[in-house]
Parts: C-alpha cells; structure tokens; sequence
C-alpha cells in the first residue's frame, strides 16, 4: 500500500490494518511454534539416528529462516507503528487547523450577522419613530381642528343665548322700567319710614 493510500485512511481504517498485522504476527509465531515443534522432532529423530553433526545443519536452517521471519516481522510492525503514528499526528494537525479555521470563519459569521441584527434594528426603530412623529402631528392636527369647532360651536352658542337675551331684553323693556321705579319708590319708601 503506497503512502498515498495510507493518507486517505481513516483512523478506524488504520487501526484494522494494525488488527490485521496483529493477526498476522499471531499466525507468524503459530509457524514459530510448528517449526519449534518440528525441530524437536527432528531432535528425537537425531537422538535416534545418532547423527548429531548433521541434525544439527539441518536445524540451523530452520532456526535461521524462523528467525529471519520473525525479525522481519517485527520490522514490519515497527515501520507500520511508525508510519500510523505519523500519519495521525498530520491528521490531528489537519483537524486541529480546520477546527481553528471553522472557529474563525463563525465568529466572523457571527459578527456580521451581529451588525445586520444592529442595523435592521436601527431602521426599525427610525421608522417606528417616523411613524410616531406621523401619528403626533396628525393626532395634533385633529386636536386643532377639534378645539377650533368647539371654539367656533361655542361663538355661535353664545352669540345665539346672546341674541336671545337681547331680544328678550329687549321685549321686555317695560318690564325693566317697572322694575326700575319700583326700585326707586321702594327706596323713597323707605326714606319717608326711616
């Protein structure tokens, strides 16, 4: 697997390579326990034939092979541990400058919402101001207009009581003289009692 294909991987995909190495490793030191196996054998077949020189190049091989298997295993291990903790360390790195760039981009988002909230709100309240104002002075207008009709209805009222008391006045001017000499005699009346 090339190391372009190794960066696409997941994290979960990364650790089912290591799972998969790790059965592999298992199965290696199964064949390391059937070779061992197999070398005791050859022990037993060796104590028995008596030829202790040439069991003993035979099982150097086996030993030798077994244990350049094992060796290059492990190497393998070795190299793919280092390989996944690299490639985690860049992807943490990658999550880690998208997160802050993520964090940026909303605060900025944020803050320009924040100033499109403000300005809506201030043309808002201007026109609800405008309004108001609108509604006073046309509020104020009727208020004039009312106070002059009552002002004008009360000119033609009292003009009107004032006609009539006028004309009643004047309908009863004899009245008014009568009332006037009555005054007069009551008051020569008085001056003859006192």
């Amino acid at each position: 697997m090339t190391d372009e294909e190794l960066r696409k991987l997941k994290r979960a995909d990364l650790l089912e390579l290591l799972v998969a190495q790790g059965k592999e490793n298992e199965a290696l030191q199964e064949k390391l326990r059937q070779a061992e196996a197999a070398l005791w054998d050859r022990q037993i077949q060796l104590d028995e034939a008596g030829n202790i020189a040439e069991a003993a190049l035979r099982l150097s091989g086996v030993f030798e092979a077994a244990q350049k298997a094992s060796d290059q295993y492990l190497e393998n291990i070795r190299k793919m541990h280092e390989e996944t903790e690299s490639r985690c360390a860049r992807l943490e790195e990658t999550s880690r400058a998208r997160a802050e760039q993520l964090e940026q981009e909303s605060k900025a988002q944020a803050e320009r919402l924040e100033q499109e909230s403000k300005a809506q709100a201030e043309r808002l309240v201007a026109e609800a101001e405008e309004k108001a104002r609108a509604l006073t002075a046309e509020t104020e207008a009727k208020c004039r207009a009312m106070v002059a009709q009552a002002e004008a209805e009360t000119r033609e009222f009292w003009d009107m009581v004032s006609q009539r008391l006028e004309k009643f006045y004047a309908e009863h001017a004899g009245l008014r003289e009568l009332l006037s000499l009555d005054k007069l005699n009551g008051g020569a009346h008085e001056n003859a009692d006192g």
